[in-house]
């Protein structure tokens, strides 16, 4: 095997393939030619992605633990006055962009409450918000249920969905977005509108019920009502509604990009969740997949507020080491998608190991908080033991607050959850969000928050 180069430049060695999707992963020419047979994009060296773990190079990961002049970081004081904020800086310049903070004039109103929803079960409560505090600017639909035998504040699940509330659960009650969506093969959206016929569609990745059953609420927000995922979308949402320039805004290469916005709507949500008298503002739990499970990683990074952090196969420009060059690569995000992050990260395309951090310090920056890396055996192309190595790395800055990370040195086999503060999991499977990881989640967070 070919050996990596950990933080602190000590070189280690990989003996032998620790589960059944590790021994698939190298038969990369396998995987190369099947996702060029569908048509996935391909970005190593000429040929294709890498999927041959024999074919990661060596590489020596920033460390976490050593300021920008060579300072030490020893104590809890120095990486909170000093490594943080220089970490923090680093990913706003180099990746995500900067983003402004709450306009001063943002509002809310409750629109819709039904204190009998799902057969009895639950509270439901849809919110807008103001962004702008014009109820011509931007507006964020936020949807939230609890339980409805709750007798006091209750701990909330909190995450952006790809294609509107109604999309998360069937309940008739919830209203159909009005702000453009992605047009859909089942033909549940017309015209970019989405149409009744949408209900529900996604409620296989919101166990809303189970969700309710152990005792938390769940709150939600599509994305597209911050900006709409395509790469001139951010004329439709909040990077053009909060610019003086509006839609003519040329961005410096370290202004925010999609990411930033959604995180940034993110923090939103919060400032809102935080004066609903039957949620608890210690307990929200902050939840992502794929692209929007990178949201949440910055969006936990920014604001301390959130007293848990859960990233579902959030890949390259998530939780995955970027330095391992397998999968999904910086060039690949910045062709595909261009519109995600800030205009300075298009100059690492090929050039990784000149990023001056990477994911493992990402997700170092939700400490002492509790955070959750999953993975996917099938999805490869989100490089599942690169987001392993990367929590495992973290650890470092956890036990500066005496804390385990994920207490394993070895990734674990397939259907296992492991870790402490740090936890983390590869699931059977293809790129999805499933009541299997919900499960996981869902004791992670009885373990951190809920009162015994």
């Amino acid at each position: 095997m070919v050996p990596y180069l950990s933080m602190d430049g000590r070189q280690r060695r990989e003996n032998r393939f620790h589960s059944p999707w590790q021994r698939v992963s190298r038969r990369g020419g396998l995987w190369g030619l099947v996702l060029s047979m569908v048509g996935l994009p391909t970005a190593w060296s000429g040929t294709g992605p890498n999927y041959d773990e024999a074919k990661v190079p060596a590489y020596t990961l920033p460390d976490p633990l050593t300021c920008l002049d060579g300072t030490p970081v020893r104590t809890r004081r120095v990486w909170e006055q000093r490594r943080r904020p220089e970490i923090l800086w680093l990913f706003e310049e180099h990746v995500y962009g900067r983003a402004p903070t709450r306009p001063p004039g943002m509002w809310w109103e409750v629109i819709e409450e039904d204190r009998n929803a799902l057969g009895g079960r639950a509270v439901r409560r849809e919110v807008s918000v103001w962004l702008r505090g014009d109820r011509g600017g931007p507006r964020m639909d936020l949807l939230l249920y609890l339980p409805a035998a709750a007798t006091r504040p209750r701990p909330v699940f909190l995450g952006l969905n790809f294609m509107g509330n109604h999309t998360v659960h069937p309940d008739p009650g919830i209203r159909i977005t009005d702000h453009w969506v992605p047009n859909d093969r089942r033909g549940t959206v017309v015209e970019n509108r989405a149409t009744s016929s949408s209900r529900g569609v996604a409620a296989s990745n919101w166990p809303v019920e189970r969700i309710l059953a152990r005792g938390y609420g769940l709150a939600t927000v599509y994305c597209g009502d911050l900006e709409p995922d395509f790469p001139e979308g951010w004329k439709l949402g909040v990077r053009a509604a909060l610019s003086p320039a509006g839609t003519n805004h040329v961005f410096a290469p370290e202004e925010w990009g999609a990411i930033a916005a959604w995180a940034w709507g993110l923090s939103r949500a919060m400032d809102y969740l935080q004066t609903d008298r039957e949620v608890d503002p210690r307990g929200v739990v902050l939840i992502g997949h794929s692209r929007l499970g990178k949201a949440a990683l910055w969006a936990g990074a920014r604001d301390p507020r959130f007293a848990l952090v859960i990233a579902n196969e959030s890949g390259e420009g998530g939780a995955a080491l970027t330095r391992r060059r397998f999968g999904e690569r910086i060039a690949d995000l910045n062709r595909r998608f261009p519109h995600w992050f800030c205009g300075r990260y298009k100059q690492y395309d090929d050039r990784e190991d000149d990023l001056p951090v990477d994911s493992h310090e990402l997700i170092a920056l939700m400490a002492p908080r509790p955070v959750y890396v999953g993975s996917a055996s099938e999805d490869l192309w989100a490089d599942p033991r690169g987001e392993f190595l990367a929590a495992l790395e973290a650890g470092v800055v956890y036990r500066l607050y005496g804390r385990r990370g994920l207490d394993v040195s070895e990734m674990p086999p397939i259907g296992q959850s492991v870790g402490q503060w740090i936890g983390y999991h590869i699931r059977a499977g293809r790129h999805d969000l499933t009541a299997w990881d919900w499960e996981q989640y869902l004791d992670f967070a009885d373990r951190h928050l809920r009162p015994r």
